[in-house]
């Protein structure tokens, strides 16, 4: 090969690189005067895609992949809105406002940063991508603080009627709402065999512990009726369940995870999501979680009717 054609190779091999990355690198989406590339969209979108291709198949697959990558560049679009919209209120948030929120979490769950990084590691996310998101959300709290939430206001007339048409989850028997992840016991006797099951029930509750989701370890692990929904069996009364879980449900406190239970068909691990009943609640003492509850909707429905103007007033063009 003399150097002219050597050279001639080398610019192809040059063109055919810039050209891969230029088409990994275009333009997916235009927001104002500010774009979304590719290469954003499918980093963001790599977590998701391990899951969704495991669960479907052919062209159900391709179709799933298609639907999912859009709304999620959908969602791409309203966050840079929101941080374009946030940029213009002036409102700043730092580094160290992101590090202490991580901080907070790692505490509430107790566990560590390693235990963070293992967890962001199995769903396939850096920490990067996880700062982002947090950051995200923390900019759309100040924002709404801001622009929605001190135009919002709860009357008493709203409260009254609200506790009226929702009586009944203020009065009625005690009941508690549980989810439980169940690993039956062999039909036959077998002390090894028993011993084995009651240590995957104990690995199962140290996940618990680290801060490792209720829904997906019942759906992975329980072989309980309820597995597939998370292990939410609902609402139960006393008398309704087994002797030994019955007695640790009413005893645990809202969003308290249990030990192990033994009880003679396996061994549980049970959470309390609700509580009801436990006698009658006047109005008075339920007042300000009403105002809560009615403010967030109100929160939340201004947000949506914010954001939609914010689109309709913004150039916006999606090219993927």
């Amino acid at each position: 090969m003399n150097i002219f054609t050597a050279v001639l190779a080398g610019a192809a091999v040059f063109l055919c690189v810039s050209a891969r990355a230029e088409v990994a690198n275009r333009i997916v989406a235009v927001v104002n005067d500010e774009v979304i590339t590719l290469s954003e969209l499918n980093s963001a979108f790599e977590p998701y895609r391990a899951s969704m291709v495991a669960s479907h198949m052919g062209a159900e697959r391709e179709k799933v992949l298609a639907e999912n990558r859009m709304i999620l560049l959908n969602r791409m679009v309203d966050n840079l809105l929101i941080e374009q919209q946030s940029r213009k209120a002036g409102i700043v948030l730092t580094d160290d406002e992101v590090t202490n929120a991580i901080k907070d979490l790692l505490k509430r769950r107790n566990i560590s940063q390693d235990d963070l990084q293992k967890a962001l590691d199995r769903e396939g996310t850096t920490m990067e991508m996880y700062k982002k998101g947090l950051w995200d959300q923390l900019v759309r709290i100040k924002l709404v603080q801001r622009e929605i939430k001190s135009r919002v206001t709860v009357s008493d007339e709203e409260i009254g009627a609200y506790y009226l048409k929702h009586r009944e989850d203020y009065e009625g028997k005690e009941t508690v709402r549980i989810r439980q992840i169940l690993l039956p016991l062999p039909k036959a006797e077998d002390r090894a065999e028993k011993e084995k099951i009651r240590a995957d029930a104990e690995a199962i509750h140290k996940l618990l512990l680290k801060g490792e989701s209720f829904e997906s370890l019942s759906a992975k692990y329980s072989q309980g009726a309820a597995a597939a929904g998370g292990g939410d069996i609902g609402y139960i009364e006393k008398g309704m369940i087994l002797h030994e879980v019955e007695e640790v449900a009413f005893s645990l406190s809202l969003d308290q995870i249990s030990g192990v239970i033994e009880s003679p068909v396996g061994f549980h691990i049970i959470k309390v999501i609700d509580r009801r009943g436990a006698g009658f609640k006047n109005i008075e003492s339920v007042r300000e979680e009403i105002r809560e509850k009615i403010d967030q909707e109100k929160i939340e429905k201004k947000f949506d009717e914010w954001l939609d103007a914010l689109r309709m007033s913004s150039h916006i063009e999606i090219k993927l």
